[in-house]
């Protein structure tokens, strides 16, 4: 299990390493083993640790170290059949140690980047195989093979003090592939023939001091080359990388991948280079400054007394450099010099009061002095960037972005930069920044490891992930892991929430460790564990090889799947009330799933405290964990949900109501097959619609349940529907699938159903739709969640559920035979009537997520390879047509269902009521 020692102390970018295997013959036994699941313990000869976790790959353009360590996947075979769960893959030729750690040794800082496994635990029974091979999915692909996953953790130190930088790699054994937090006094591999990457002057200054304290050889890397292959990977890779800062605002920046050169990168460590970067692997260094970061610390030293750079920026955000420097308006009498575009607030001259004062250091504010100073480095910053930028021009530059540790994600240094750069430049340039700021060049070193794995992964395979530690602290604490899960939960009872401020005793050091083991809480704000509000948090980037982007999306580039704008502070006050109303409801029912137990009650007790911490730290800083939206917040609530073992909170509910609607599916579907075709199919979207109206999710909805039973409730929703609903293209879809006097009836070749809720809106509701389009020669594929969410229901469920359903439907046991639905269900097909009505198939594919809404641009490849074909997307549910996609355009025809259970979603988006009902259809839109 992930802890919180290793997930949240550090921002991490979680990997995972795919190759193509050559599978040209089985392996003898005795041979280097490497399971496919590394979550699994096969019984077999496995691979090291540190085989297991690292496995480089063929490389970029950037140079690429031949030296040792290397994983050698030579001859690598799976063993077994292709079609087992979790087969095994033979790395017959496989004997050196893996590296793991990759530092950038600077003048001020040591930046640290190191890696650990991340275990996936694939699913592929019998039925979804049938699924697969119906839609030509096969596993031959590389990215079909995650024969090893990780993440990557980032770390920082003073230079100064190397020494701890040097525990830390020894209390963790990342010089010998890393070991369990139990396991620090046992003694590793040797590490004799260890070499690991480093970049930065202190590589050449400090190897002597590294191969005496650890037994490690370093192998030096150029500081240009890794700055500019740090950079250029996570500008391609990560969706949110880069964003702008004016006047403490935030605005992430959309970066095309396809358009992002050339470019200019500022990187401001001790001093600055900037760098004109063409491509990867080309670039030139074209100017830079030697006051960068390292001068701001050395005077703030001398001049404050602070005892850390951290320390010095702090003092910044309570400084008033106006006691300090002169302003324009100090030399015009309080006016502006508007003949030349000064405003009277503009620096005339950092630190020029202080000449004509009759005063000694000791007489100013250190905090005034500290602000004083990061302005003046950073207007000369700003300036030295724009110079620049205008001999650029002539080479199309586009875009200016700053990284080094100097930034910080610090507020006023931001906003002085991007002030100064847009002051100079007339407003034609704009500053940018990155979130993973500082770690460039260790980034850069770790990716001229050879096959490390990194260099052809894409956006849309990244899921970042924030835990519970990310409100409490942004990577200015580390130490030992949390084992396990009752040590995350007793860290967490260990806090005490003070409205937004949140504060904690320090745990005690593990006996044995070196010192390093505890949570260190910033020496400058006391017990605060978060020294600096405007900070941006960095999660856990997830890849996901099998995710892909939705190919029936119009236009991939626009696409926005969030439909409410949480920029509006009042929207994002009214969800987070939402939000925090609901949650003992959701606690209640996730401790109920789990039996009640005291174990379960304590588990909810510690989510409640983590998610209303999450929320806390987004109302503080709402791009704290980059960019908002509300399929965000419900995402991470599900997420909060599972990181304490609730993986299905409302399991006993959704089954209770399945049963409920089965119970009534005949009744409703011989009713059906009473009326002709045109009464039928307004019936049938009344019924989506009726249906659509059980959601737990929703405050108005959970009250409806003490008014009656599933049914009950069901049908009083039919009888109140009432046309013309607030929105109501019914007419243009009846007439797109019966046709007219002057159209032919259209027969869909594939309709891709995005389903919802359990019980009574996938069985009284889709499930009939669905029908309806298999009886017209349709292909039906219902998406479902890959993970639960509230009562949403999932693929893992539906095919049970389909099998129920099938005991009273020829078309629906024919469709689901033929889509291989019925061959793990518990039910003796035999016994019923085989009259078939239809040969087309009725088929499952999960959709790649588990929240009640959903991305378009991170959906499963068997959705993708299933979209191919497809001529009808259906998106059912507030979350999935509603509160996102509701303005989403497709290739193919779209229908959008939709009952709206929220007041003010029903005025802000179709301006309407609770319970007003919305049937969007919209044509392919084949203007791209």
């Amino acid at each position: 299990m992930d802890s919180l020692g290793e997930r949240e102390n550090h921002q991490e970018l979680n990997i995972g390493i795919n190759g193509n295997l050559n599978i040209d013959k089985l392996v003898a036994d005795g041979k280097s083993k490497l399971n496919l699941d590394t979550g699994k313990d096969r019984g077999s000869t496995v691979l090291g640790k540190e085989e297991k976790d690292m496995a480089p790959m063929a490389g970029n353009s950037i140079h690429r170290s031949s030296s040792r360590p290397q994983l050698d996947l030579s001859g690598a075979a799976i063993q077994g059949n292709f079609e087992e769960k979790d087969p095994t893959i033979l790395l017959p030729n496989q004997s050196d140690d893996i590296s793991h750690l990759a530092l950038d040794i600077g003048g001020s800082l040591i930046k640290l980047v190191y890696f650990s496994r991340h275990e996936n635990q694939p699913v592929n029974d019998r039925s979804r195989r049938i699924i697969k091979a119906r839609l030509g999915i096969t596993n031959f692909n590389r990215r079909s093979f995650p024969i090893l996953g990780g993440r990557l953790h980032f770390v920082k130190f003073e230079t100064a003090k190397i020494n701890e930088c040097l525990d830390f790699i020894y209390s963790k054994q990342l010089h010998r592939g890393g070991m369990d937090s139990r396991s620090w006094q046992i003694e590793g591999p040797n590490t004799e023939n260890t070499v690991i990457k480093a970049t930065g002057g202190g590589a050449y200054k400090f190897a002597d001091l590294f191969k005496e304290r650890l037994g490690i050889s370093i192998e030096k890397e150029d500081e240009m080359n890794c700055l500019v292959s740090g950079a250029n990977f996570l500008l391609k890779a990560i969706r949110h990388e880069a964003f702008t800062h004016m006047e403490g605002r935030k605005e992430f920046v959309q970066l095309d991948s396809n358009d992002l050169f050339p470019y200019l990168l500022v990187n401001i460590g001790s001093g600055v280079s900037i760098i004109k970067v063409d491509g990867d692997g080309v670039f030139e260094r074209v100017s830079g400054t030697n006051v960068g970061g390292g001068t701001y610390w050395g005077l703030g030293k001398l001049l404050t007394k602070c005892k850390s750079f951290d320390e010095l920026l702090e003092l910044s955000q309570r400084g008033d450099n106006r006691t300090i420097d002169m302003l324009v308006g100090d030399i015009y009498g309080g006016m502006d010099y508007s003949k030349i575009g000064l405003s009277a607030s503009t620096i005339a001259s950092s630190f020029g009061k202080t000449i004509s004062e009759n005063k000694e250091i000791e007489d100013y504010r250190p905090e005034d002095i500290s602000l004083s100073l990061l302005r003046m480095i950073s207007y000369n910053i700003g300036q030295a960037s724009l110079i620049s930028y205008l001999n650029a021009l002539r080479f199309g530059l586009k875009r200016i972005f700053f990284g080094g540790f100097f930034i910080r994600g610090h507020a006023y240094t931001m906003d002085t930069i991007s002030f100064a750069v847009h002051f100079w430049s007339n407003g034609q340039a704009q500053a940018m920044f990155l979130r993973h700021e500082g770690f460039l060049g260790a980034l850069g070193a770790f990716l001229s490891y050879e096959k490390h794995g990194l260099d052809d992964l894409l956006v849309h395979q990244f899921v970042e992930r924030f835990p519970m530690g990310a409100p409490y602290i942004g990577g200015n604490v580390h130490g030992p892991p949390l084992g396990d899960l009752n040590e995350k939960i007793s860290w967490m009872e260990k806090f005490v929430l003070k409205g937004t401020e949140i504060t904690a005793p320090v745990p005690m050091l593990p006996p044995g460790t070196t010192g390093l083991g505890g949570f260190e809480v910033p020496s400058s704000r006391g017990d605060s564990l978060r020294p600096d509000a405007s900070k941006l948090n960095v999660g856990v980037l997830h890849l996901v090889p099998s995710l892909e982007v939705f190919p029936l999306l119009a236009d991939p580039k626009t696409y926005e799947p969030n439909t409410i704008d949480l920029s509006d502070p009042g929207e994002l006050e009214y969800w987070f009330t939402v939000l925090s109303d609901h949650m003992p409801d959701l606690v209640d029912k996730a401790v109920a799933s789990e039996g009640g137990t005291d174990d379960a009650k304590r588990r909810g007790d510690a989510f409640a405290r983590a998610f209303s911490a999450h929320l806390a730290r987004l109302m503080e800083e709402p791009a704290a964990y980059g960019k908002l939206g509300l399929a965000n917040l419900l995402e991470l609530r599900e997420e909060c949900l599972r990181e304490f073992h609730f993986h299905d909170a409302y399991r006993s509910i959704k089954q209770r109501e399945n049963e409920a609607s089965l119970a009534v599916l005949q009744d409703l579907l011989m009713e059906l097959d009473s009326m002709n075709e045109e009464s039928r199919l307004l019936t049938l979207i009344e019924g989506v619609l009726a249906a659509n109206i059980f959601d737990w999710g929703s405050r108005a909805c959970v009250d409806l349940y003490h008014k009656g039973t599933i049914i009950e409730i069901y049908r009083m929703s039919r009888d109140k529907m009432q046309r013309p609903w607030r929105v109501d293209d019914f007419d243009i879809f009846k007439e797109r699938m019966l046709g007219s006097a002057e159209k032919k009836p259209h027969k869909y070749n594939r309709a891709l159903l995005f389903v919802d809720n359990s019980g009574a809106d996938i069985v009284l509701g889709m499930l009939p739709l669905a029908r309806e389009l298999l009886r017209r020669g349709t292909e039906v594929v219902l998406v479902a969640n890959s993970l639960p969410a509230l009562n949403d229901v999932t693929a893992m469920e539906l095919p049970e559920i389909v099998a129920e359903a099938a005991k009273h439907c020829d078309i629906l046991r024919a469709a689901a035979e033929a889509g291989g639905l019925l061959v793990d269900a518990m039910i003796n097909v035999q016994d019923c009537p085989r009259e078939r009505s239809s040969s087309v198939p009725l088929m499952v594919v999960e959709n790649g997520c588990g929240s009640p809404c959903i991305d378009l641009r991170q959906v499963s490849s068997e959705l993708a390879v299933a979209a191919k074909d497809a001529d009808l997307v259906v998106l059912e549910g507030m979350g999935r047509s509603l509160h996102t996609n509701f303005n989403a355009k497709f290739k193919c025809d779209a229908l959008k269902l939709a009952m709206v259970k929220n007041q003010r979603l029903a005025a802000k988006l179709i301006n309407g009521n609770i319970y007003d009902c919305v049937c969007r259809f919209e044509a392919a839109d084949n203007s791209n």
